[in-house]
């Protein structure tokens, strides 16, 4: 017999059923929320794994495509690779999640979320979120949670807790922030220029609301959870730091890192790291944890130097930000590019221009997110951190990072009635040492103003970090964090945005949880820093977008016909419409709503097209001028081609105002000639003439 438990959430019935499926596992949650079914697991090793510094885990997002009552695509008709939204939603799910696990735990964890049921009102995304936090503390693994996440969104000027895919497909947030019992420990948002303010008082309605979900877990935990079981703990004993410290002084240790060229501080390590070793080649226990005990030693150094004395490795101030650089136009062929630099950051950026048939199309669970028109993909090769690395594809950091761009660009891009042009833009990380994601903003922002695209403002990107100590009030936040300051403090903390505004947030944090001081000091450090950079290089670069296309990017002219006339555009069998992309060189694509999309290099040649397009779903009338070609002759007069599906004829007494004895002594199939219409019959039979007097009574008319 299962147990089922269930509370009211912004308007929905939560429900939590334990032990009804997945006896086997360490601990399971079936979850429902409103008709959306999440089953949700957690799974350990029994043992930890050897030969490693990490914890181990791997969290899984599902989609199936039953659970929307759809076959897959494809050949095989059976899901395969995750989608993009499957792991961004992995992603989010990781974040809160892995530090709330002992840091010496070393069993491979693994976390599955496997969608059964999708209602459009009830994220699956959130509802797996639930399920993992839940599932893991009914478990027996070491876990302190748990933690809830709530969804906020804004439509009409007006919060909504957790909104429904109609509800998100016309708001103007979309924030997802992840709460342990008392601190904010994760949040992802995206907006439309959302004032700090806002952002801030959003956040905190959505940790409230978590809240309330972590009570009513906590009773489902006391009733139902399991004893946690004990671990190998893999932490370093004291007494090796203390030896360690005999051979390595803290001088140093401080000394060696204390540089803002990585190469050299990885070599200035790497000489003391070989001192350590040689000091305990006799003691086998110590060499096997080495490498760990050294990485901890130089992570404490750090810590130290930022917390008290309030240096940084490279010795700028607290809210300093690294020498900057930008420019654009590097690459002469493409559509727009741009370089920006930051310290030893550099990104690359291009940006490519298309028809709005290139959009990509998206199969996924959400019914509102069928294409996406702007496309941010990221690129991180081994070269750029001086690693012989070959490059595999995206990974799960490169489609993050694409995600987390694109997301910070999209509420500035034109509409697709004022800009009809797929943009795909990709940065290409060319050196790496603390946040490429911003740059990757920074630099995309750039090359889409340097493309043409009339960008409604310019929007920038900064990350902070956080060093904390041994209370909630010893803290010390950091502008522009590079590499060693992300990966031994305990906050990565990046947002962007416009002059006005918030566009994107996302938070990666170690410790359990951020105070609102914390949160409020990082949003506005970082509303500081985009607005310096700004106006400093990024205005300097390319103040405004350009005036014109390059000249190698597409020209595009778009028209609306009526929807019943696109079969008279396309014709038989594709004939009318290959004849005028044959003739004249450019790509046509139409919409089922009659929106004619005519792309191509040069311009009088999309002219000409749009004219043939117009005469075909234009109706004939009386007293119309045309300039046709013959394309028959018969004893008794010509018939002339109007448009590729459009026919009139010329009766031989209409050719001339002489008598004509044969229709071939005025004209000849080939001939282009200038026609007026003088009646469409009954029977939509069209009747021209060429007579001079005919045309020449037009003209005056």
């Amino acid at each position: 017999m299962y147990k089922s438990y269930s509370m009211e959430l912004a308007g929905r019935t939560l429900t939590v059923d334990v032990d009804r499926v997945c006896a086997q596992s360490n601990g399971a949650a079936l979850m429902h929320y409103g008709d959306t079914t999440v089953l949700s697991t957690c799974t350990a090793s029994a043992k930890p794994r050897d030969g490693i510094d990490f914890f181990p885990l791997s969290v899984e997002y599902e989609e199936k495509m039953y659970s929307v009552g759809k076959f897959p695509g494809g050949f095989k008709k059976r899901e395969g690779r995750a989608s993009d939204n499957a792991i961004l939603t992995a992603r989010v799910i990781d974040r809160p999640m892995r530090p709330l696990f002992p840091k010496d735990y070393r069993n491979d964890v693994l976390l599955n979320n496997l969608v059964l049921s999708v209602d459009q009102d009830a994220s699956p995304e959130l509802l797996a979120m639930l399920g993992s936090s839940l599932s893991t503390c009914l478990s027996d693994v070491p876990f302190d949670g748990p933690c809830a996440t709530t969804q906020i969104g804004m439509v009409g000027g007006e919060f909504v807790v957790n909104p429904g895919n109609g509800e998100k497909a016309v708001s103007d947030l979309l924030l997802t922030v992840a709460s342990t019992k008392e601190k904010v420990i994760m949040i992802e948002a995206g907006a439309n220029e959302l004032p700090e303010d806002k952002m801030i008082e959003a956040i905190y309605l959505a940790h409230d609301v978590n809240q309330q979900i972590i009570g009513f877990f906590e009773s489902i935990i006391e009733e139902c959870g399991k004893e946690k079981h004990d671990y190998v703990s893999s932490a370093i004993p004291e007494e090796l730091f203390a030896k360690m410290k005999e051979v390595v002084k803290p001088e140093e240790m401080e000394k060696a890192v204390f540089t803002d060229d990585k190469a050299e501080r990885d070599a200035n390590v790497s000489l003391l790291s070989e001192r350590l070793v040689e000091a305990f080649q006799d003691d086998e226990e110590a060499l096997v944890i080495l490498p760990d005990a050294i990485y901890q030693y130089e992570k404490k150094t750090v810590r130290k130097m930022i917390l008290k004395d309030h240096k940084r490795p490279d010795g700028r101030a607290i809210d300093e930000i690294r020498k900057l650089e930008a420019e654009v136009d590097l690459l002469p062929r493409v559509h727009g590019s741009a370089m920006f630099k930051r310290g030893q950051t550099q990104i690359m950026n291009i940006t490519t221009l298309a028809p709005l048939s290139e959009v990509q199309k998206v199969e996924g669970l959400n019914e509102f997110e069928t294409e996406k028109r702007y496309l941010h993909q990221y690129n991180f090769p081994g070269y750029s951190v001086g690693e012989a690395k070959a490059s595999r594809g995206p990974g799960r950091r490169e489609i993050g990072h694409g995600a987390l761009a694109e997301k910070a660009l999209i509420p500035v891009l034109p509409s697709v009635e004022e800009f009809p042009y797929a943009i795909r833009s990709v940065s290409e990380t060319m050196e790496s040492n603390g946040s490429t994601s911003m740059a990757s903003t920074c630099a995309s922002c750039m090359s889409l103003m340097a493309a043409g695209v009339p960008i409604k403002k310019p929007v920038a990107g900064i990350s902070c970090g956080l060093v904390t100590g041994d209370s909630d009030d010893e803290y010390l936040v950091l502008t522009d964090i590079q590499g060693l300051e992300d990966f031994f403090g305990d906050m990565d903390f990046k947002v962007t945005g416009t002059e006005d505004g918030i566009t994107a947030i996302q938070m990666d944090i170690k410790i359990h949880g951020l105070t609102r001081p914390i949160v409020e000091e990082a949003i506005r450090r970082a509303r500081e820093a985009r607005l310096f950079i700004m106006n400093g290089v990024m205005k300097e670069a390319i103040a405004e977008p350009r005036a014109e296309l390059s000249p190698y990017a597409p020209k595009i002219l778009t028209m609306s016909i009526n929807p019943e006339k696109i079969g008279d555009v396309i014709g038989k069998q594709g004939k009318t419409i290959n004849g005028i992309i044959e003739e004249t060189g450019v790509k046509i694509d139409i919409d089922d709503n009659g929106t004619v999309s005519i792309s191509g290099t040069n311009l009088p040649d999309l002219e000409r097209a749009k004219k043939i397009i117009e005469s075909i779903v234009n109706d004939i009338e009386p007293g119309q001028i045309f300039e046709g070609t013959v394309v028959r002759m018969m004893d008794f007069g010509a018939f002339v081609q109007l448009s590729p599906n459009k026919d009139g004829m010329i009766h031989i007494s209409k050719l001339s105002d002489q008598r004509v004895n044969k229709v071939e002594d005025v004209v000849h199939i080939g001939d282009k000639v200038r026609v007026k219409v003088l009646e469409v019959d009954k029977m939509g039979r069209i009747n021209l003439s060429m007579r001079p007097q005919d045309l020449v009574e037009k003209q005056e008319a």
